[in-house]
C-alpha cells in the first residue's frame, strides 16, 4: 500500500489537554463543548454523531455508548472512561429538558458548523500548530491513531470508526508508522 501524500492531523497528547483546558465548565455552552470534544477524542465520535446522541444512547452504570445511525446508517457499540461518565452524568443534572444529550440551552440540537467554529475557537486558544488543519475530524483522526498506538489492532480501531472496509482505516497504520521510522532513526 502506498504512504498517501497527506496525512490526517492528529494532536499530540499535549495538544489534546489544552484544546480540553479552554472551556470554561462554569458556563452551560463551553460545558457543553467540552463534553463533545472529549467524546470526539476519547470515543471517536463523527460531529453528526455526537450531535445526535440522546440520553437513552448511553448505559451509565457500564458507560456503554450506542451511536445509532452513524455514517451508513450503521449502529455501533463503544465505551467511555468512568470519568467522562461521571462528567456525562454530572451534565445530566444540568441539561435542559430535550431528546439530545448536549442540546442547545432551548432543548435543541446543535448544529455541527457550532461545533466546528468551537474546536477552531479553542484550539485558537489553546495555541495549537497548524490551526487551519484542525477540526472536529481531527479529534476522531486522533482517538484511532491513540487506540492504534494502545492495542496495535487494526480491526478494533475499524470497528470502533465503524469502517466497513479496513482499506480506510489504514491510513493510521501510515501515521504509526511515520512514528517508527523516527524513534528509530533517532536511536
Amino acid at each position: 500500500m502506498n504512504r498517501p501524500d497527506k496525512l490526517p492531523k492528529i494532536l499530540t497528547d499535549d495538544e489534546a489537554e489544552h484544546l480540553l483546558e479552554q472551556p470554561n465548565q462554569r458556563y452551560f455552552g463551553p460545558h457543553r463543548d467540552y463534553l463533545f470534544i472529549r467524546l470526539m477524542l476519547k470515543a471517536g465520535l463523527r460531529s453528526a454523531e455526537v450531535v445526535s446522541l440522546e440520553p437513552d444512547h448511553i448505559d451509565m452504570p457500564t458507560g456503554k455508548i450506542v451511536v445509532r445511525e452513524g455514517k451508513g446508517a450503521k449502529d455501533r457499540t463503544l465505551w467511555i472512561s468512568n470519568d467522562l461518565r461521571d462528567g456525562i452524568g454530572e451534565w445530566m443534572d444540568r441539561r435542559p429538558e430535550s431528546d439530545f444529550l448536549l442540546p442547545t440551552k432551548k432543548g435543541t440540537k446543535v448544529d455541527t458548523s457550532h461545533l466546528r467554529r468551537s474546536v477552531k475557537r479553542y484550539a485558537k486558544k489553546a495555541e495549537i500548530a497548524e490551526i487551519d488543519r484542525v477540526s472536529p475530524h481531527t479529534l476522531r483522526h486522533t482517538f484511532a491513531t491513540r487506540l492504534l498506538r494502545e492495542t496495535g489492532n487494526i480491526r478494533k480501531v475499524q470497528k470502533a470508526l465503524g469502517h466497513s472496509d479496513i482499506s480506510t482505516t489504514m491510513i493510521y497504520t501510515h501515521i504509526v508508522d511515520g512514528e517508527l521510522e523516527e524513534a528509530m532513526k533517532g536511536l
